[in-house]
C-alpha cells in the first residue's frame, strides 16, 4: 500500500513538472511571437498566416527576432557566400555624375554662306540652277539677265574704244575706256565677255552671268521673267565642308556651358559620336523666348552631315568626389537606403545611408558610412532576404538615420 502511495506521488511530480515546462515555452513563444513572410517576396511580413498578396504563394512561419536583443546581423557560410556571390569591399572616393543631353539641330555653316544678287537692274531671261541641292562650280553659268542700264554700260564702253582707236596717243582716252572696262567688271561681267564685246563691236541685251563661288545651292529667290533690282538676293550658296550643331538652352543650363566646354554630338547615321567644343554662346536669349542658343562647328569634307538633321549633344557630367558604391550595393525601401556592412568573419550588419547624385552605374554615400567600413556590394538583395526570413523582420525596421 505504501509502495502504491509513493508511485503516486512520483508521478504527480512528474506532471508537475511537465505543466511548468509547457507553460515556461508556451510564455516564450507568446513572448517571442511568429511572423509569417513569402519566401519569394521577403518584403510581405503578417502577423496571420495567408497567402502572398504578390504570387499567391502560402506564407511561411518564421520567428520575429525577441525585443531587446542586440543590433540586427547575420552570419553566413562559406558555403552561402559562394552560392549567393556575396562580396565585398571597402568604401572608396570616387566621381560621380550624370551627363546633360540637349537636343540640337545641324545647320548651315553661316561663315561659309554667300549670297548672290542682281548687279544690276533687268528682267531675268533664263535660270540654269532651279533646283536647291545642286552643287556648283565658280564660273558655272547661273542666269540671264536683259538690263538697258548694262546696254548703256556697254555702249560707254564701245565709244571709249573707237576714241582710243582713233586717237591712239591721247591718254585721256585710254583712262576713259579704263574706267568703262571697270564699270563692267562691277556690274559682274567677266574679263572674257568685255572682250567678246570688244571684238564684236556689237551690244550684247542678254548677259549670262557666272557663279562668283562654289559650293551648294540652298535657297534661290529667283524666276524667270521676274524684274529684278540692282542688290536683288537671287541664290544663296553654302560650303558644307564644316557645318554648325546648334542647341537651346534654358536659363538654368547655361552655367553648365562655356565657350570652349568639349562636348560629344551624336548624330543619326554616324557610328561614332563627334568630338568638338563649344565656339559660341548668343549672350541674349532668342527672340520671344526664355533659351539661348550654343553652337559647336564639325567638320564635314565628305558632305555626310546634312543641314536640318536632328542631334543631340551630351555636357560632359560635373567632377564630383565623394564616397561611391554600385547602385546594386544599396537597398531601397519604404525605411529609406541601407548598404551591408561587414562586421566579422562572414558577418554583415544592415546601416542606413544617406544618398547624394547618381549616374547610370553608380551612387554617391552623402553620410553613413567611412572610408574605413567594407560593404557587400553583389548579393546585398539576398542578404536582406535571408535576413527578413531568419528574423521575420526589416533590418532597418525602426531605425533612424
Amino acid at each position: 500500500m505504501k509502495k502504491a502511495q509513493n508511485t503516486f506521488l512520483v508521478f504527480l511530480a512528474a506532471l508537475f513538472l511537465l505543466s511548468c515546462v509547457e507553460q515556461h515555452e508556451h510564455h516564450e513563444t507568446a513572448e517571442a511571437g511568429t511572423t509569417y513572410t513569402c519566401p519569394m517576396h521577403p518584403q510581405i511580413v503578417e502577423d496571420e498566416p495567408g497567402s502572398c498578396p504578390i504570387c499567391n504563394m502560402d506564407l511561411v512561419p518564421v520567428k520575429k527576432q525577441a525585443p531587446g536583443s542586440t543590433a540586427a546581423s547575420i552570419m553566413l557560410s562559406d558555403n552561402q557566400m559562394k552560392l549567393g556571390n556575396i562580396t565585398a569591399r571597402p568604401v572608396r572616393m570616387g566621381q560621380v555624375g550624370s551627363s546633360t543631353i540637349l537636343t540640337s539641330r545641324l545647320v548651315v555653316d553661316q561663315t561659309q554662306a554667300d549670297l548672290i544678287s542682281s548687279r544690276a537692274t533687268g528682267r531675268i531671261e533664263r535660270l540654269y540652277v532651279k533646283e536647291t541641292g545642286q552643287p556648283i562650280r565658280k564660273g558655272q553659268p547661273l542666269y540671264d539677265l536683259y538690263s538697258e542700264s548694262l546696254l548703256t554700260l556697254e555702249q560707254e564702253y564701245l565709244l571709249a574704244l573707237d576714241q582710243v582707236q582713233a586717237f591712239p596717243g591721247e591718254t585721256q582716252f585710254a583712262s576713259i575706256l579704263e574706267a568703262a572696262r571697270r564699270k563692267l567688271l562691277l556690274t559682274g561681267l567677266t574679263n572674257a565677255q568685255i572682250n567678246r564685246i570688244a571684238r564684236s563691236k556689237r551690244l550684247d541685251a542678254r548677259i549670262t552671268f557666272a557663279a562668283p563661288v562654289s559650293g551648294t545651292v540652298t535657297e534661290i529667290t529667283a524666276a524667270e521673267g521676274v524684274y529684278v533690282a540692282e542688290g536683288s538676293p537671287l541664290y544663296r550658296v553654302s560650303r558644307l565642308n564644316t557645318i554648325w550643331v546648334e542647341a537651346e538652352l534654358y536659363a538654368q543650363e547655361t552655367n553648365q556651358v562655356t565657350v570652349g566646354t568639349p562636348v560629344e554630338v551624336t548624330v543619326p547615321g554616324v557610328s561614332t559620336p563627334l568630338k568638338t567644343k563649344i565656339s559660341f554662346i548668343n549672350p541674349e536669349f532668342r527672340q520671344n523666348s526664355q533659351v539661348v542658343v550654343a553652337r559647336a562647328a564639325l567638320p564635314n569634307p565628305k558632305g555626310t552631315l546634312i543641314p536640318g538633321t536632328q542631334a543631340t549633344i551630351h555636357l560632359p557630367a560635373p567632377v564630383n568626389r565623394a564616397l561611391t558604391l554600385p547602385l546594386d550595393a544599396v537597398i531601397r525601401n519604404s525605411q529609406g537606403a541601407h548598404v551591408w556592412v561587414r562586421t566579422g568573419e562572414n558577418t554583415f550588419s544592415p546601416r542606413m545611408v544617406t544618398l547624394g547624385e547618381e549616374s547610370a552605374h553608380q551612387v554617391a554615400i552623402a553620410s553613413g558610412l567611412s572610408t574605413n567600413d567594407t560593404v557587400v556590394v553583389t548579393g546585398a538583395y539576398l542578404l536582406y532576404s535571408e535576413f527578413v526570413l531568419k528574423k521575420g523582420a526589416e533590418p532597418v525596421a525602426g531605425h533612424s538615420h
